[in-house]
């Protein structure tokens, strides 16, 4: 067991619901056709997708296929996270090349290279916010903010403790380039949607 499966297994012994207990209430629940839902520091956020954000995620899951394996690319698939019961599905994960799932048949979160969340209005705070510190508590190194109400990317990188010590803000019409990253290349915005 890592540092990090420790820090997530302790938040979930507070004496509340665990997030396998909080999924499975959520998998039984009516959610809306067309809905995400996920799980961030205890509390359940549901967010439509619009057609915006899918051609978002399409097209930075395109760019990536150029480069790595359909298998190492994953989108809305739960990821347990440091810190307070985080369960996210995020928009666009990269794993690593040799990614293994854990005994409950989850992916690591240690094993996450690459992060893509496109920013609904609902849920743009956990995007800015509680995500981006769990994401850098688990040590993945590149993040990306797609926000289609900004046209604007936002790039961390660099993780240390709960913040990303980089951060690049890039606007829509111009590549990201992440060529110096573990991902290795740049990723084209042209073609992004707007809000």
């Amino acid at each position: 067991m890592t540092a990090v499966d420790d820090r997530i297994e302790m938040a979930e012994t507070k004496g509340e619901l665990t997030l396998d207990e909080l999924f499975e209430a959520l998998e039984r629940m009516p959610v809306p056709e067309g809905y995400k839902a996920e799980i961030v520091e205890g509390a359940v956020f549901m967010a439509p997708q619009r057609d915006n954000h899918w051609d978002i995620i399409a097209d930075v899951f395109e760019q990536l296929r150029s480069k790595y394996p359909r298998g190492r690319l994953k989108s809305d698939v739960r990821i347990d996270y440091p810190g307070h019961l985080n369960g996210f599905a995020s928009d666009v994960t990269l794993l690593a090349e040799h990614a293994e799932k854990n005994d409950r048949g989850r992916w690591r979160c240690q094993d996450v290279v690459f992060v893509v969340e496109v920013v609904s209005r609902a849920t743009a705070m956990n995007d800015y916010g509680p995500k981006k510190a769990a994401y850098a508590a688990a040590g993945v190194p590149v993040y990306l903010v797609v926000d289609p109400y900004t046209r604007k990317c936002v790039l961390h990188t660099v993780p240390k403790a709960e913040t990303y010590t980089v951060e690049e803000r890039t606007p829509f019409g111009h590549p990201v380039d992440l060529t110096a990253t573990p991902v290795g290349l740049a990723l084209g915005t042209a073609e992004f949607p707007h809000e």
